[in-house]
C-alpha cells in the first residue's frame, strides 16, 4: 500500500494515486488539466462514430442494426428502452453472463426481456473469464507509482473480456455496430475503436493467454478489413451535459424496468476489486469517480449533477470514508477483526455515499463474504 498521505487540495487524491503527480501548490495533474487534450480527442472520435450511427440506415447484411451491449444495470437498461422504443434500430440485445453478476442485475434483465421489444441473446465462458481474472488478481504487485485507472485493472479486463467477446459474435454475424452504455465520465477512457480494444488487451495479457481465452478468434479482427469490422458507439454522449442517475433510475422505476439501486445491482466482485485497489495501491475502486465529483463542486458551488453511475453528496468526507473502508477491507481479506462491526461500519459508509439502508445492508454483506468468494475463484487474499 502506499504510504504517503499527502492529497491534491482539490480533489482529494492522494499523491501516490496511478497516473497522478501533484505540484508545487499541492494540486494534482487531474484539476489542472494536464490529460485536457487527450480526453477531449477521444470525446471527439465518439461524437463522429454516434453521430455516423444515427444516420446510418438498415444494414444490409443482416437482421440487425446493432448488437447492443446489456447488462441489467440502469445505464444500459435505460438505453435499451430508447434503441427499441425511440430511434427505431433493430437491436440485438446482447447479454454476456459475467458469473460475478448479482442476483438484481438478473432480476433487471428479466424485466427488460418482458417489457422492451427487443431480441435477446445470452453469450458466456465462465471457466475463460476467471481464469483471466485469477490471472490479474494474483499477480505480485506492481511495481513503480502506476499508470492512470491502474488500480481498476480487474474491472477494466472484465468488461474488455466480454466487449470482445461481443465483438467477435458481431464481427461472425456482420452487424455494424456495437451500442455500449459506458457513462459520460467512462467515455473519456474507453478505447472505441475494436482493433485497438483487441491490442490492449494483447499488451496486458500476452499473445498466449489472449490465445487460450478466445481460442484464437482475435486474430481474425486484428487482420479483417476495416469495412468488415463492427464499430463501437457510447450512446450517452449525446448525454453528456444532462446525464441525471436520479432521473433515469426514477423513469425505469415507473415504467417498472428497474427494481434496485445502482449500488445494490453492482458485480459481487465490488469488494475484491477495493481490496485490490487498497492493497496495490492505498486508494478505494471509485476514489477516481469520487474525487471528479468534489473536483466539480470546488469549481462550482451550484454543481448538481453526476456524469459518472455512482453519486456521491456533496457532504462526503471523502478522505475520511476512504481511510475508514481501507482499514475494514484489509481486516476482513486477513480474516481479522470482528465480523459485526466490519457489517456496521459498512453499512455506515454506504450510507454516507448515499445508499438507502437496505442497499448499504446488501452491499455489507458481499464484503463480509469476500474471503469465500476469493477462495472460490482461486483468488489469493490477506
Amino acid at each position: 500500500m502506499q504510504t504517503t498521505d499527502v492529497r491534491c487540495r482539490i480533489c482529494a487524491l492522494k499523491a501516490g494515486h496511478p497516473g497522478v503527480v501533484l505540484d508545487d501548490d499541492q494540486v494534482c495533474n487531474l484539476c489542472n488539466l494536464d490529460v485536457a487534450g487527450d480526453l477531449l480527442e477521444n470525446y471527439k472520435y465518439t461524437n463522429e462514430v454516434f453521430a455516423e450511427f444515427q444516420q446510418a440506415p438498415p444494414n444490409p447484411r443482416g437482421d440487425f442494426d446493432c448488437l447492443f451491449m446489456y447488462s441489467g444495470g440502469k445505464d444500459s437498461t435505460y438505453m435499451l428502452d430508447k434503441f427499441v422504443n425511440e430511434y427505431g434500430k433493430r437491436t440485438l440485445a446482447y447479454t454476456f453472463d459475467v458469473p460475478f453478476e448479482s442476483t438484481h442485475a438478473a432480476q433487471n434483465i428479466r424485466l427488460a426481456q418482458e417489457k422492451l421489444p427487443a431480441t435477446f441473446v445470452v453469450d458466456s465462458d465462465d471457466d475463460n473469464i476467471k481464469k483471466m481474472m485469477r490471472d490479474v488478481f494474483n499477480r505480485p504487485r506492481p511495481k513503480g507509482s502506476g499508470k492512470y485507472l491502474d488500480e481498476k485493472l480487474p474491472c477494466v479486463s472484465c468488461r474488455t473480456f466480454f466487449v470482445i467477446r461481443a465483438i467477435l459474435y458481431a464481427f461472425r454475424e456482420r452487424i455494424p455496430y456495437i451500442a455500449l452504455c459506458a457513462d459520460p465520465q467512462q467515455i473519456l477512457t474507453m478505447e472505441s475503436n475494436v482493433r485497438e480494444v483487441v491490442r490492449d488487451f494483447y499488451r496486458t495479457f500476452g499473445p498466449e493467454l489472449v490465445g487460450e481465452l478466445f481460442n484464437g478468434a482475435v486474430e481474425d479482427v486484428l487482420f479483417a478489413e476495416d469495412d468488415e469490422l463492427p464499430k463501437i458507439v457510447f450512446p450517452f454522449i449525446a448525454m453528456r451535459h444532462d446525464y441525471d442517475p436520479d432521473r433515469m433510475v426514477a423513469e425505469l422505476k415507473e415504467k417498472g424496468l428497474y427494481q434496485s439501486s445502482p449500488l445494490e445491482t453492482h458485480c459481487t466482485l465490488f469488494p475484491l476489486l477495493n481490496y485490490y485497489s487498497f492493497s496495490n495501491w492505498g486508494c478505494m475502486f471509485y476514489k477516481l469517480n469520487a474525487s471528479s465529483y468534489v473536483r466539480s463542486v470546488r469549481r462550482s458551488k451550484d454543481y448538481d449533477r453526476s456524469t459518472f453511475s455512482i453519486k456521491f453528496p456533496r457532504s462526503l468526507d471523502l478522505p475520511e470514508v476512504e481511510d475508514r473502508l481501507g482499514r475494514v477491507v484489509l481486516e476482513i481479506a486477513a480474516g481479522t477483526g470482528d465480523r459485526e462491526e466490519h457489517r456496521e461500519t459498512l453499512v455506515e459508509l454506504f450510507q454516507q455515499m448515499d445508499a438507502t439502508e437496505d442497499g448499504a445492508r446488501f452491499v455489507a454483506e458481499t464484503f463480509l463474504d469476500m474471503r469465500k468468494v476469493a477462495a472460490d475463484l482461486g483468488i489469493k487474499v490477506g
